[in-house]
C-alpha cells in the first residue's frame, strides 16, 4: 500500500489529439506545478548567479538540487536545522531532490559500486563516503525536497550490453530498498523511479515493467543526455515513454535543449530539468527563437537591440547585444547573471506556451 499524501495529486487535464502530449496539474505541499514544466537546476540549493527573487520574477515554478553534493556541504544536518531546503535557500516552491545517481556517472574515477551501493571519493577534500539506498532517502528526508529520486546507476555511453544489464540488477535492487524503506518510514515527499537499461530496449522494457510493479508515485528516464546523438535521445524518448504508467508524471532527466523539450513533450513526458540554461550562459551563450547565439562574437559589439525583441525577460527588457558583450569580454559576474536570466526564462516559457497550445488545440 503506498503512502501517498492528499496534498500530493496528478491529473491529466488534457491529451493533445495530434500527439502524445498531455497537459497537468501535479499538486504538491508547495504548489500546484502545471505540467508539461521545465525544472531548473540549483544543483547547491542556489541557481548559480541567480537569485530566488530572480527566479519568482521569471515565474520559475519548481527548482531541482542535488543530494550528493548538499549532503557533503554544507551537510543535510545543517539544512535539517534551518527546517528543509525550502527555508535554507528562501523558496517556497516545489523542489525536487536527484539522488546522487548522476554523479555515479560523472565521478566514475572517484566512486566503487558494490551491490550494497557507492562509496565516493568527495571531488572537494577526498573523504570517503557511503550512499545507500536507504540513506539516500534519510538525507532527502533531511532536505524536506517535494519529490526525492531513489539511488540508482547511470550507466556510461557507450556500453555493452553486458555492462548494462549488471548495473540495472543493482539499480532495480536499490530502488526496491528505496520504496520500501520510504513505505515504512512513511516519509510524506515523493518518490520517482529512475527507469535504466542503456541504449537496449529489452533492457528498457524490462527495467519499466519492473519499476511499474514497484508502484511509484511517478517514474523518471534516466541514461539519456550522457553523451549520445540526439538521434538516438529521441529515439529511446520515444520507446520508453509509452512503456511508463500513463496516469502517473513521467519524467526525462538533463534534458534542456528547446529542441529536446518540445520533442519530448510530444512524446507524453511531463517534467525535465538540465544545467543547461546557466552553463551556457557562463559561457556567453544565449537563447534567441530555436537558436543560440555567442554574444563574444565581434559582430554584437555595436548592436544595440536586445537578445530577441519577441523576449519578455527582465534581460531583454533592459540590456542590449552591445551591453552584454561588453560585460562579458570584460569578466565581469553580471554578464552570467543577465543571460542566465534570459536563458532560464527562455525555457521556462516555452513550455509555458506548449502546454497552452496542448489546452487549446
Amino acid at each position: 500500500m503506498s503512502n501517498l499524501k492528499p496534498e500530493f495529486k496528478f491529473e491529466i487535464i488534457k491529451e493533445d489529439p495530434n500527439s502524445k502530449a498531455r497537459a497537468g496539474v501535479l499538486h504538491t505541499p508547495h504548489g500546484t506545478l502545471e505540467t508539461p514544466v521545465f525544472m531548473t537546476v540549483g544543483t547547491q540549493a542556489t541557481v548559480k548567479g541567480v537569485t530566488t527573487q530572480q527566479l519568482n520574477e521569471i515565474d520559475v515554478p519548481i527548482l531541482l538540487a542535488n543530494t550528493y553534493h548538499l549532503s557533503l556541504r554544507p551537510g543535510p544536518d545543517l539544512i535539517e536545522a534551518h527546517g528543509g531546503l525550502h527555508k535554507f535557500m528562501n523558496w517556497d516552491k516545489p523542489i525536487l531532490t536527484d539522488s546522487g545517481g548522476y554523479q555515479v556517472f560523472s565521478l566514475s574515477n572517484q566512486r566503487k559500486i558494490t551491490p550494497e551501493g557507492v562509496t565516493f571519493k568527495s571531488h572537494i577534500d577526498g573523504s570517503k563516503h557511503f550512499f545507500t539506498p536507504k540513506y539516500v532517502i534519510d538525507i532527502q528526508r533531511k532536505l524536506k525536497s517535494d519529490i526525492m529520486m531513489p539511488l540508482d546507476i547511470c550507466t556510461e555511453y557507450p556500453a555493452t550490453k553486458k555492462k548494462v544489464a549488471s548495473d540495472l540488477s543493482i539499480t532495480h535492487a536499490w530502488e526496491k530498498e528505496a520504496v520500501e524503506y520510504w513505505r515504512e518510514t512513511n516519509t510524506p515527499q515523493w518518490l520517482f523511479a529512475i527507469v535504466q537499461g542503456g541504449m537496449y530496449k529489452d533492457l528498457r522494457a524490462e527495467s519499466a515493467q519492473a519499476l511499474t510493479e514497484m508502484n511509484f508515485p511517478g517514474y523518471a528516464i534516466g541514461g539519456l543526455s550522457v553523451g549520445e546523438p540526439t538521434e538516438i535521445l529521441e529515439e529511446y524518448i520515444e520507446y520508453t515513454a509509452p512503456l511508463l504508467p500513463k496516469e502517473k508524471p513521467r519524467y526525462v532527466m538533463g534534458i534542456g535543449l528547446p529542441e529536446n523539450l518540445e520533442f519530448a513533450i510530444k512524446q507524453g513526458v511531463d517534467m525535465f530539468d538540465c544545467v543547461i540554461p546557466t552553463r551556457l550562459a557562463r559561457h556567453g551563450q544565449v537563447f534567441r527563437k530555436k537558436e543560440r547565439i555567442n554574444i563574444k562574437k565581434q559582430c554584437y559589439k555595436d548592436d544595440l537591440t536586445p537578445i530577441d525583441d519577441t523576449c519578455s525577460c527582465y534581460t531583454c527588457r533592459n540590456y542590449s547585444k552591445a551591453y552584454l558583450r561588453h560585460l562579458f569580454i570584460s569578466k565581469e559576474i553580471l554578464a552570467a547573471t543577465l543571460m542566465s536570466i534570459h536563458n532560464i526564462h527562455t525555457l521556462v516559457h516555452q513550455v509555458k506556451e506548449i502546454r497552452h497550445t496542448i489546452l487549446n488545440n
